[in-house]
């Protein structure tokens, strides 16, 4: 007979499974153990090795720093800017000007706010900010972008005196030996002596004494707060910070220098609140000698170089690059001297010009306003300005374009509303002074008159869509709304945009995208960008001939351009804009495509006498610009017909009509119909293709009826 099972007899508390599972764990910690041993070897081994790798890199960087001598330091030499003739347009330095002085001899006041902007660990390091790369770094990491600079101010000074700017790790390494050296050499005192006597302030001039005498007319010893703080700001980026090129830019780069200061404790929050009120300095305007040739010009082929080469600016100010641009110094000439001409020496009406070579793209002269050194603002790329009815002929290419209409269509002029929008919206535009002809008018008429009555029954019959279509395949790339005042030139469109879609008009429909910058080459002569603009045919060569032709229209008698018509002496197409704030003239010859804007900054009212200035500088630059240039027509394409109409009926005229008018047409658009008004309507006979043997029986066959 089996008995009861003998089984551990277990207390309450389970003490007896407790060693099992304490006896289990300790087999597997020492299995761990044993399986983790070889791993820590491996790792023991490599840390050993990092370190050791380590050890002798920071021996070998020692070693270079104490053996291998300093460089030769390397001294900024100007970028050339070259005009189309080779002359030289201008220095993007200015010329260089530099005068050393002594650590003692500039401002403490200078001397704080640089070190509280570039380098507030600069008597704790040594030439290398470990913390605040790690500083930096964190930042960057933490914002997902490249906020904290991370070079020293001894850094920067080894960089400007003995490397290029190139963005590349053996630059940077070069830069930490280099700076390590400096600090094993000098001071510093010293140090901070040389950056402040090398570091560039724009305009030409480097170094602390030479800044301080330029904007405040002054030596660097006798700098107040204010003005340190705004200097400090402008090595960051000496055009961008420029209180000369952009005071609002210049201004708030200052606070930032204040508050930089007020966090190393250098001042208290009051005096940087005191220091950052308007007036608290008064930076005195550039000297004469600083002028340069077509300053906006050069500001813009600046900004352009900048982008095409990659560099930043300081590179392109000292690198010693050659530019080759499009500029002709004698075209800036004369638009220079016809806006001088023909503005008000009492007034504050401002001007911009462009002018573009049709055949190239090239521009061959910019002014970008009356007074670079008063305001540099370049009001050329504008967007913000209305072109009013001179945006009319990109309106009328489009409908031509489509067929929308021909020379001869005929519309109302006379105030009418317009539906649109399914007659949810209505649109009821008026002419100039309300001034109508309160009959039907062609398109040529509707040009030399400006119409706007006319303008608008154009875009309703083609659509607003088409017209954005053409705006855009001209190069106009500011908004554009399809509604039907856009055929007025309601939206806002710069005069660069309006220069460059012209040239399509008058290149026979070829636009070549606009080009200021040819080349560019490094100090021996390499070329580091070459311009290849794209060439396109937007238009037929039949298209444009015929909107030139009727373009010419407003110089004729009763004309927008009339006034200015005994100063051309050369065939020349155009059309006049005028709004409540601005007035534009926008033509064009063979040579030369041109846009001229007058109005003031403000949008303030333009007068009636300033509404008529622009036209006058146009002809008065585009005759001396082109001054020996033989005067060549607008040479006639294929696909141009030329027909005798009627003017009162748009037909062709019979030998009954008192009055007829030579028209062109792109062909197949030309009147078919004789007129009726003065004599016996008739069908003319074709004359091209099979048809037109029937058209021959019909015609005798009615005659028979």
């Amino acid at each position: 007979m089996n008995g009861p099972v003998d089984r551990p007899s277990l207390s309450p508390s389970g003490s007896s499974a407790s060693a099992d599972d304490n006896m289990s764990r300790e087999i597997t910690r020492s299995a761990r153990k044993r399986r983790d041993r070889p791993f820590l070897r491996r790792f023991g081994w490599l840390a050993l090795f990092g370190s050791t790798a380590i050890i002798l890199t920071l021996a070998a960087l020692a070693f270079l720093v104490r053996t291998v001598p300093l460089p030769a330091a390397s001294f900024p030499q100007s970028t050339q800017i070259y005009d189309s003739g080779g002359r030289v347009l201008a220095s993007l330095q200015g010329g260089v000007d530099r005068r050393t002085v002594a650590l003692r001899d500039i401002s403490p006041w200078l001397i704080k706010a640089t070190l509280a902007v570039e380098d507030r660990r600069f008597y704790e390091h040594s030439g290398l900010d470990v913390k605040g790369l790690m500083r930096a770094a964190w930042v960057d990491v933490r914002h997902l972008s490249k906020e904290q600079g991370a070079s020293t101010l001894t850094q920067q000074l080894a960089r400007n005196l003995y490397l290029s700017h190139e963005r590349t790790w053996k630059r940077k390494v070069k830069e930490a030996l280099y700076a390590a050296k400096l600090e094993q050499t000098f001071s510093k005192d010293q140090i901070l002596e040389m950056y402040l006597n090398q570091i560039y302030y724009g305009h030409g001039v480097y170094g602390a004494e030479a800044a301080a005498r330029l904007y405040f007319g002054k030596a660097a010893k006798d700098l107040t707060l204010p003005e340190s703080a705004l200097l400090a700001g402008i090595p960051k980026g000496p055009s961008y910070y420029s209180p000369h090129l952009h005071p609002d830019q210049a201004r708030t780069r200052q606070r930032t220098v204040l508050q930089a200061m007020t966090e190393t404790g250098a001042i208290t929050s009051r005096q940087a609140n005191d220091a950052g009120r308007s007036g608290s300095y008064r930076v005195q305007p550039l000297p004469k000698d600083k002028g340069r040739v077509a300053p906006y010009f050069v500001d813009y082929v600046r900004k352009l170089a900048a982008d095409r080469v990659q560099w930043d600016e300081r590179l392109l100010s000292e690198g010693g690059l050659q530019i080759y641009t499009t500029l002709d110094s004698k075209m800036q000439q004369a638009a220079e001297e016809a806006i001088e001409h023909r503005m008000p020496s009492d007034s504050d009406l401002q001007a911009a010009l462009v002018s573009i070579d049709p055949a190239t793209g090239y521009i061959k002269a910019m002014v970008g306003g009356r007074d670079y050194a008063k305001n540099p603002f370049n009001r050329v790329f504008a967007t913000t300005r209305q072109p009013g009815s001179s945006f009319k002929p990109i309106l009328y290419a489009a409908a031509l374009d489509e067929q929308a209409v021909t020379p001869v269509t005929r519309f109302r002029s006379e105030p009418t509303v317009f539906y649109y929008d399914n007659y949810r919206h209505v649109y009821t535009p008026s002419n100039f002074n309300d001034r109508y002809f309160n009959g039907e008018i062609g398109l040529r008429q509707a040009i030399r008159s400006s119409d706007n009555i006319y303008a608008v029954n154009t875009i309703m019959q083609l659509g607003p869509q088409e017209v954005i279509s053409m705006a855009r395949r001209l190069g106009i790339t500011s908004k554009l709304d399809p509604v039907p005042s856009l055929a007025l030139g309601t939206f806002p469109v710069s005069p660069y945009e309006m220069a460059s879609a012209f040239t399509a008009f008058a290149a026979s429909g070829t636009r070549v995208e606009p080009t200021a910058i040819l080349k560019i080459t490094d100090q021996s002569g390499r070329v580091l960008y070459e311009a290849h603009p794209r060439k396109e045919q937007i238009l037929s060569p039949a298209l444009a001939y015929v909107l030139s032709d009727l373009m010419r229209s407003v110089f004729d008698t009763g004309g927008t351009g009339h006034r200015v018509s005994r100063m051309l002496t050369r065939p020349t197409a155009g059309k006049s804009g005028t709004t409540m704030s601005d007035a534009w003239f926008v033509g064009y010859t063979p040579e030369l495509a041109t846009s001229v804007w007058v109005g003031h900054d403000r949008g303030r009212a333009i007068s009636s006498v300033e509404s008529h200035r622009a036209a006058p500088i146009f002809a008065e630059f585009t005759e001396h610009a082109l001054a020996g240039v033989p005067a060549h027509p607008f040479s006639v394409p294929e696909g141009v017909v030329s027909v005798d109409i009627d003017p009162d009926t748009g037909l062709l005229a019979s030998p009954d009509c008192p009055r007829r008018a030579r028209e062109t047409f792109i062909a197949g658009t030309e009147p078919t119909e004789k007129c009726s008004l003065h004599g016996r309507s008739e069908q003319v006979p074709e004359e091209r293709g099979p048809s037109s043997w029937w058209g021959r029986m019909r015609h005798w066959w009615g005659h028979k009826a």
